[in-house]
């Protein structure tokens, strides 16, 4: 739980329901206020998917198309936004404009009477990244067992991935349907598909995947053989490089929205 669901049992009920839908949210936090304003440091809510307040309150709508945007942001990103919502002229002041960013703090003009400064955090909550494990080998089962603790939403059914949800397949199949399972993959355009098996192997399936008509560039993309080259020998080990691989490129993904 975020500290926000910590102190309000509402917007903590009001979370779990949009998390056990898979849909992505976020918090609002009021963390300082200056001058006039009806809302106070501490105040909290939470925002849908497309900025609108669902639960708690903010002080009006002073605020409201800022922290709008902010949130809009912050989901599209993966990261907090902070928002100062002032009026032009404190602006000024300031040297900033309404829109500008500064140390990371985004700047938002506030046109109401009580021309207060309202500053408000906002935290997004994306769902877990889908993982499709595809097949029944031990290497399968290892990772099926290992990934939920890493925060990983399993399955075996590779679809297309939701807005605001990368989806990542392995496929170890080893030798029962990987050519069924590969195309699966493909076809539902997964974030990144990995396979179980020598570079041998792969290229003969590549093969066969360029003579049914997939692009050459989504064929090249499949990283084979999964896994970072530790070593990995037992279906244990073999596991737990496919998850390295797979927590490697989920942060890298983040690094890059922070950049």
């Amino acid at each position: 739980m975020t500290p926000a669901e910590f102190l309000s049992t509402d917007l903590a009920e009001a979370a779990q329901e949009l998390r056990d839908q898979n849909e992505p949210f976020a918090f609002a936090t009021i963390v300082r206020t200056a001058g006039s304003s009806a809302a106070k440091p501490g105040a909290k809510a939470l925002l849908s998917a497309g900025g609108t307040i669902l639960q708690g309150w903010l002080g009006g709508g002073c605020t409201r198309g800022a922290v709008k945007r902010a949130a809009l942001q912050a989901l599209r990103d993966g990261t907090p936004q902070l928002v100062s919502v002032a009026p032009e002229d404190l602006l000024a002041e300031k040297g900033v404009a309404a829109g500008d960013e500064v140390d990371g703090t985004r700047f938002a003009g506030n046109g109401c009477p009580s021309r207060g400064t309202i500053d408000i955090f906002i935290e997004p909550c994306l769902p877990s990244p889908q993982l499709v494990v595809m097949g029944a080998s031990p290497v399968a089962q290892v990772l099926s067992n290992l990934a939920p603790q890493f925060h990983w939403s399993v399955s075996s059914t590779p679809q297309r991935s939701q807005p605001h949800q990368r989806s990542f397949v392995v496929i170890a199949t080893q030798g029962q349907g990987d050519l069924d399972a590969l195309k699966a993959a493909l076809n539902a355009k997964a974030t990144y598909v990995a396979f179980v098996g020598s570079r041998k192997k792969y290229a003969f399936l590549a093969e066969k995947l360029a003579a049914v008509g997939f692009e050459q560039s989504a064929i090249e993309g499949v990283k084979a053989p999964a896994g970072l080259d530790l070593g990995a020998v037992t279906p244990e080990e073999i596991a737990l490089s496919i998850l390295a691989q797979l927590v490697q490129d989920r942060r890298a993904a983040m690094r890059q929205a922070d950049g």
